[in-house]
């Protein structure tokens, strides 16, 4: 199978992302629902924190077991510092966006006191008019945002799939490659309704151009992965991009957790991270039966 049809493969796995995208189009959905779907985000969150830590901490355990302290000590400090980026980057992210808001924030002026005018005379239409209230654009939400974040942690997540891709590739292990294009393929069709579940929840809804930016960017690093795997290999930089995928996964999760508190649904939310765990390892479950 030439470069061109791996690339081409590792496209398609990358953009599967799309197919739970539209959900982010639902038209008011009810509370129940909301809480559902922010909850079943949560449980796919969770399994790909689990599983990005585990594919992290596979070289150092390795190293570690075959007495290679320095390498081990060398992608141990790796980890640690694309977690404390990829975590504490994204808290001081978000405070600056919340700064910025406050600032751009118009001030509100009270109405003039009404006035008395002769009967039969004309009140002032300006002063009694209220000026229009536009709503900001869906990006600059909170839900938008939350949205932006997890799409970035996903991006970062599959870049790394996409490494997996083209390093089996070009070391002529054609039939895992393909393996493991099936599967994230499967696997990514479940992370696209995680970056839109909290649009669905807050009864956002966005535009079918930003759902394709957020399909970008989270779809889109699995095809760069897969390119750059044919032609680098390098086992430290894929523990950072894990690394730095683990660390905005966790504040996503974060975010989401304190979204379901607040929506109060606790047997909704209880069955939703119940079935996005579950839906996370049945994808897995698919690579690891085919051989991947």
């Amino acid at each position: 199978m030439s470069a061109t049809s791996i690339a081409l493969l590792g496209a398609i796995a990358g953009f599967t992302i799309f197919l739970g995208l539209p959900i982010g189009r639902l038209r008011n959905p009810a509370p129940r629902l909301r809480a559902l779907l922010n909850a079943g985000a949560t449980g796919i969150l969770l399994f790909l924190l689990w599983d990005v830590l585990t594919h992290a901490w596979e070289p150092i355990d390795d190293a570690l077991g075959e007495h290679h302290y320095g390498a081990a000590a060398g992608n141990g400090v790796v980890l640690a510092a694309g977690l404390g980026v990829g975590l504490l980057g994204l808290v001081y992210f978000d405070r600056w966006v919340a700064r910025r808001s406050d600032a751009a924030r118009p001030v509100v002026v009270p109405a003039p006191e009404p006035v008395a005018v002769p009967a039969g005379g004309v009140a002032d239409r300006a002063s009694a008019q209220l000026a229009p209230v536009t709503a900001p654009p869906v990006w600059r939400s909170p839900a938008g945002q939350l949205a932006l974040m997890i799409a970035t942690g996903i991006g970062l997540h599959n870049f790394a799939e996409g490494l997996a891709i083209g390093n089996s590739a070009a070391s002529g292990e054609i039939a895992l490659a393909v393996l493991l294009i099936v599967g994230f393929a499967l696997h990514n069709a479940t992370e696209g309704f995680g970056i839109v579940a909290p649009l669905a929840a807050a009864g956002t809804r966005p535009s079918w151009g930003f759902l394709a930016a957020l399909g970008l960017i989270g779809g889109g690093p699995t095809f760069i992965g897969t390119l750059v795997g044919q032609r680098f290999t390098n086992e430290t930089i894929a523990v950072a991009f894990l690394a730095l995928a683990a660390g905005s996964i966790l504040y996503v999760v974060i975010e989401l957790l304190a979204v379901a508190r607040k929506m109060g649904a606790k047997e909704i939310t209880t069955w939703g991270l119940l079935l996005g765990l579950l839906a996370g390892f049945l994808t897995d479950a698919i690579v690891t039966a085919g051989g991947a």
